[in-house]
């Protein structure tokens, strides 16, 4: 009998074939990004007055300055007022020179933007009004866009576990094509938020193939490549934003390339395994052979005739990581880690423009920085292990935003340079969490563990739209909890076991090396730095100590 991963090291767990695989992949992975950031661009902070042109009505000749300076007040700074105006009145113009206007009110006809040509407009402040009291919907509508993010892993995943992973991610791209397109015609704001959630509900689908057609130990390069390309999507959403100032332009423009993907209907392979799990053992075989030839390699046919179904492993479920205590604290400490990643990653993404410089300049920089910080991790865990990997580089990213949050508002440059080293720090960590988890979690709980994980991180996502709200009560406030969350969260991975080395563990029985009673042997371990770990497990680590005194000689009186 011959499982999967037998005809797969024949054939090539690591040729040709699974690098074509990643090429289609990736090239599909800049669509993805330039969805999740170009709101950057759309929604960005322009200008703004009320509407006044009442007085227009009393006295036509009256020049730009003169009409502001009688009908919109002015603030402490000495600037207009962006939301309120003085009430309007039917008195002659004179009259209103002599004794002036003091009542005000919330603008009552709209708001005009002098700074900005029609041909710049964007979406939220020139078209529907973003503003004053609905400006806040900005960030709110994100958050619902992250929202899909998480409903789509559920609907999307099943989909692709019971139609495969081909067809899915085909109907994937073809919605990301259709509806990003059509966002570029809505005719009003909700239309807007409404097709922009359909988008992200695809957005999950794509990195799952080529897992599954590479080895078990490229796996974390397959993943990392992907990541790179995001990055460079997000680089290239910088270049197409500063070139298109038209919205719906730039909408088109980075929709558009995803149907030049059409190709993928003929040369898009379907997962071998999955195949193997439904029982279409013909369709796999001839899948497995057409790598074999693209690697240049030779399955003996003896090997595909004995050829059989994977059965399935008896898994686990949300249960079962709670249940035992040692997979408890890896769910929930791998929980908050991947949170407290995509919190801050997103957080400090979306805040492109509001570190001082120029809003395109620093985006190419922040997508820039990824393809480094994902390559980089390659190396991380293998000189420093994933533990160490992970933590450090949570409290590094940590730390830069807690210094931004000291940093005058008046050093752009200092501060810019801070978020670009907690991007760095942060979109490392994200990619060690996915190697981390995967060795962490036992087999038959796997992937019930690495989706609660994945579930914790669509949170973050969601709700770090809404941290930007609290700026309007203190500007320090978002960076503040965006550097506190990981630092605590880096504190917390330095309890969790190194897995750098180790094979996987296929049963959810407690590792030899971590149980407690292992204290009871060798005393010396009381005295070992990781015994601060310990303290999250008090009423064993009291049971182990007792029993360690018990066993102590003790001298004769």
């Amino acid at each position: 009998m011959t499982d999967t991963a037998e005809v797969l090291k024949a054939a090539g767990d690591c040729g040709r074939f699974q690098i074509w695989l990643v090429v289609l992949i990736s090239l599909a992975c800049p669509s993805l990004s330039f969805h999740l950031f170009s709101q950057i661009f759309m929604v960005q902070r322009v200008p703004h007055h009320c509407d006044t042109s009442w007085i227009l009505e009393i006295n036509p000749n009256l020049t730009k300055e003169e009409q502001l300076n009688l009908t919109i007040p002015r603030n402490t700074q000495g600037s207009y007022e962006e939301c309120y105006m003085y009430t309007p009145v039917d008195w002659d113009l004179d009259s209103i020179r002599r004794y002036g206007l003091n009542s005000t009110e919330k603008c009552r006809d709209g708001w005009v933007y002098p700074s900005i040509k029609r041909s710049l407009k964007c979406v939220s402040f020139l078209q529907f009004d973003l503003v004053c009291d609905r400006k806040e919907q900005t960030d709110i509508s994100q958050s619902i866009f992250m929202l899909g993010l998480l409903i789509g892993a559920f609907i999307f995943g099943s989909l692709s576990d019971s139609i495969g992973r081909r067809p899915t991610t085909l109907v994937c791209l073809l919605i990301q094509g259709v509806f990003g397109i059509g966002t570029a015609f809505v005719p009003n704001f909700y239309v807007y938020v409404a097709l922009r959630w359909a988008i992200v509900l695809t957005e999950s689908v794509l990195t799952f193939l080529a897992t599954e057609w590479v080895g078990i130990s490229y796996r974390p390069h397959a993943v990392i490549i992907s990541h790179c390309w995001f990055a460079f999507g997000q680089m290239t959403l910088a270049g197409l934003a500063y070139g298109i100032r038209n919205w719906r332009m730039l909408q088109i423009a980075g929709s558009a390339p995803v149907f030049a993907l059409f190709f993928y209907i003929w040369v898009f392979p379907e997962s071998a395994r999955w195949l193997m799990a439904k029982g279409k053992i013909k369709d796999a075989k001839k899948l497995f052979q057409k790598a074999a030839v693209m690697n240049k390699r030779t399955i003996p046919p003896e090997l595909l005739d004995e050829l059989t179904p994977e059965k399935e492993s008896k898994s686990g479920n949300i249960l079962d990581v709670f249940r035992k205590r040692h997979l408890r604290k890896v769910t929930l400490i791998m929980s908050a880690a991947w949170f407290v990643n995509s919190l801050v990653y997103y957080g400090v993404s979306l805040n492109v423009g509001n570190f001082g410089l120029d809003i395109y300049l620093t985006q190419l920089v922040f997508g820039a920085v990824e393809i480094p910080a994902r390559f980089s991790c390659i190396y991380l865990l293998q000189w420093f292990g994933r533990k160490k990997s992970q933590s450090g580089c949570l409290l590094l990213g940590g730390i830069m935003c807690l210094i931004i949050t000291g940093i005058p508002k008046d050093l752009p440059v200092v501060t810019t340079t801070l978020a670009v080293i907690g991007k760095f720090s942060i979109a490392a960590s994200f990619s060690v969490s996915y190697v981390y988890s995967a060795e962490l979690f036992p087999t038959v709980v796997r992937q019930t563990g690495v989706g609660l994980c994945s579930m914790s991180a669509r949170l973050g996502g969601i709700i770090s739209p809404l941290i930007g709200l609290l700026g309007t009560y203190n500007s320090v406030i978002p960076m503040a909890i965006f550097g506190g969350t990981p630092v605590i969260g880096g504190i917390l991975c330095c309890l969790l076991p190194e897995t750098r080395g180790k094979e996987l563990q296929d049963g959810t029985e407690e590792p030899v090396e971590t149980q407690w009673w292992v204290l009871a042997v060798r005393p010396q371990s009381l005295l070992s730095p990781s015994c601060f770990a310990l303290l999250i497990n008090g009423d064993r680590f009291l049971a182990s100590l007792f029993s360690v005194i018990q066993a102590t000689p003790r001298p004769d009186v």
